[in-house]
């Protein structure tokens, strides 16, 4: 099983150790990043990768290593600290790169047989707000959890909490596992995708045009 990580932030804290507990036990081979270290361009807005390529985009060549790492992974893990009731920006930054991806343009056709696992902390709340900055990639099993950890650091977190916590990882990995090489688009993405395919008939730009054409 091979496993991408995506870190929204540099340090290791407490979402990071979450996510860590995640990978480890799954088991498998990790592809780790980290935010902004690894990738930390904004997207400048040209839209090139929309209306002709993404290999276009000024920043393609530095996020080559992270999207070569994610297409060839079982596994997402996507971790972030919740700012201001959402992801980082570093992840929101990372995510904009993709924007192409998305249903309505041109899904990446590796992402539907793939699972995702998007985790989350915050001293308070907005967990579930950040949760759902995170991709409509079209995989069809994405694993959410928010912790509200009510700590600045992991060493601050309570060892009632981190039990929860290690409960809940444990839980996770297990499903992940179990669906590991079985899991297909659902209904949900399938009826996604069909209708776009019907909307995409007329074209919105010549890339997206030509990728529903071949398809």
């Amino acid at each position: 099983m091979k496993i991408a990580v995506i870190n929204g932030q540099n340090h290791k804290g407490s979402t990071y150790h979450i996510g860590k507990q995640v990978a480890d036990k799954l088991g498998g081979e990790v592809t780790e990043f980290f935010l902004p270290r690894d990738f930390g361009d904004f997207c400048v807005g040209c839209t090139q990768c929309f209306l002709k390529s993404e290999t276009l985009c000024p920043h393609y060549e530095r996020l080559k290593k992270i999207t070569e790492a994610m297409d060839e992974a079982d596994v997402l893990i996507f971790t972030t600290p919740v700012y201001v009731y959402h992801c980082t920006g570093s992840m929101k930054a990372f995510l904009d790169h993709y924007g192409y991806r998305w249903m309505v343009h041109r899904p990446e056709q590796k992402m539907f047989t793939k699972q995702a696992v998007v985790i989350s902390t915050a001293a308070g709340s907005g967990t579930k707000s950040a949760n759902k900055d995170m991709f409509f990639w079209g995989v069809p099993k994405t694993y959410r959890y928010g912790v509200n950890v009510r700590a600045t650091n992991y060493s601050g977190v309570t060892d009632e909490l981190k039990k929860k916590i290690d409960k809940k990882t444990t839980s996770i990995a297990n499903k992940v596992k179990k669906n590991n090489g079985k899991v297909k688009a659902g209904l949900k993405t399938k009826g996604f995708f069909f209708i776009m395919r019907m909307i995409q008939k007329s074209g919105w730009n010549e890339a997206d045009k030509n990728y529903w054409a071949e398809r």
